[in-house]
């Protein structure tokens, strides 16, 4: 079995930032996804050149975030301060059914890929703030520009419910919507996939308890793991205060825990990348490793 340990939002902020590459020297973290129009981006882009040990994706951001384009580019999805909307309900509307943000959104995403282009790293995989690229309207922009710019696998998001609440059942309402709204979705993304050529894992666990990825739910998780394939998502920061759903120090902590680290050895696990696992599928991509 295959882990992926990523952290998410890299370039949002120095605290961020310095999280991550703790996470990857001293912890058990194998990749990062780079928020290209973070106010940390350049200081993260840096740290990535000179870690090539750490694999970097793009962290696209079509929500809750800032653009990279300047508003009078995209004035449908932007305020004057480039931040689109937090209604993620009424955003989602404005990408399916409105044709001047949908022409905007292509120009903002290819924006994005065209910057993380610009580092001059290697793009390892995609995946979205808020997972707004499973959006069907941001998810069918999304795969030809992937395969472009050279992506080798993309995030499709696919939990297990009754782990989660095996741990915390906290927020369960929450996360039963999360679970049907994400599970069809995924079923979507990979029907969609078929025919390109990008690596997705077999589950990708982080949603049920983002902000709260803490070392007793991942050390119950690596013991229970029993799929070929696997993305674990966290969200690090060395800041003391982090937020509710993220980023937080408590991701650190598990990150860097020595017992989440044995367990993974106990068990065989290997950590990987999305591009190690690109090289190893010898021609057969999505439909296979995230079968």
């Amino acid at each position: 079995m295959q882990i992926i340990l990523n952290a998410d939002d890299f370039g949002r902020s120095s605290a961020i930032n310095r999280a991550v590459m703790l996470a990857h020297r001293e912890g058990v973290l194998t990749s990062a996804s780079l928020m290209v129009s973070g106010d940390a981006f350049d200081e993260a882009a840096a740290l990535a050149r000179a870690t090539p040990t750490l694999a970097v994706g793009l962290h696209l951001v079509v929500a809750h975030g800032r653009s990279v384009l300047p508003p009078l580019a995209i004035p449908h999805l932007v305020d004057n301060q480039s931040f689109f909307s937090k209604d993620l309900w009424r955003l989602s509307l404005r990408y399916a059914f409105s044709r001047e943000a949908r022409r905007e959104l292509a120009l903002e995403m290819n924006a994005q890929f065209e910057r993380f282009a610009a580092t001059g790293l290697p793009l390892s995989h995609v995946d979205g703030h808020l997972h707004m690229h499973l959006h069907p309207t941001v998810f069918r922009l999304l795969l030809p520009l992937a395969e472009k710019y050279g992506a080798r696998g993309l995030r499709v998001t696919r939990d297990d419910l009754r782990l989660a609440l095996r741990y915390d059942q906290e927020r369960i309402v929450t996360k039963v919507m999360w679970a049907i709204v994400f599970g069809l979705l995924s079923r979507w993304c990979r029907g969609r996939m078929r025919g390109h050529r990008l690596i997705t894992t077999q589950r990708v666990y982080g949603l049920m308890q983002t902000g709260s990825m803490h070392e007793q739910y991942v050390k119950g998780l690596l013991l229970r793991l029993n799929v070929p394939t696997a993305e674990l998502f966290f969200h690090p920061t060395v800041d003391a205060d982090g937020e509710y759903l993220g980023p937080n120090p408590g991701d650190l902590a598990t990150l860097l825990s020595p017992s989440v680290r044995k367990v993974s050895l106990e068990r065989g696990l290997k950590l990987t990348t999305y591009p190690a696992l690109y090289a190893e599928s010898k021609g057969s991509f999505a439909t296979s490793p995230g079968r």
